[in-house]
């Protein structure tokens, strides 16, 4: 009976740290969709550094909550760290690894870009700054993926 409560006591604790975990979104704009699929309908936005509940997972996908909104986000745009909007809070640190210095540059900002371009002049940033401000529709990327012979 005790080793019976014990497993029990376990299993309600492993219950409730899975369902108040926390993510920070790592992407500037993330989309939350109705399905786990990047072809399903966007239901809500999210932005850089908003926190998240994950709910569940699924193939690489997670379906989150935040605020009033819930929908299904990739596992790319969510970190467990959190995001620090700010140099002058508490737990930045200095310094980047390499996996944070990728990750940063899913979402730039102005201020971040302009110092790097700052510090890499001689760097040619007019087909990085086109890539940026192109747009893909859904009906676009479904009718792309049919012409090549693609499933999602």
């Amino acid at each position: 009976m005790k080793k019976w409560t014990l497993f029990m006591g376990m299993a309600l604790l492993a219950g409730s740290v899975w369902a108040a975990r926390e993510m920070s979104v790592q992407v500037r704009d993330g989309q939350l969709r109705n399905r786990a699929s990047f072809l399903g309908t966007v239901v809500g936005t999210v932005a850089y550094g908003d926190r998240v509940t994950v709910l569940q997972t699924q193939a690489g996908w997670s379906e989150v909550r935040v605020a009033d909104k819930t929908g299904w986000i990739h596992e790319s745009a969510l970190t467990p760290k959190r995001v620090v909007m700010s140099a002058g809070a508490g737990d930045v640190r200095s310094g980047a690894s390499g996996e944070e210095i990728a990750l940063a540059g899913k979402g730039f900002n102005k201020e971040v870009e302009a110092e790097y371009k700052k510090q890499n002049q001689k760097l040619d940033y007019t087909w990085v700054d086109w890539m940026g401000q192109q747009t893909i529709g859904a009906e676009q990327l479904i009718q792309f993926l049919k012409q090549g012979g693609l499933t999602p």
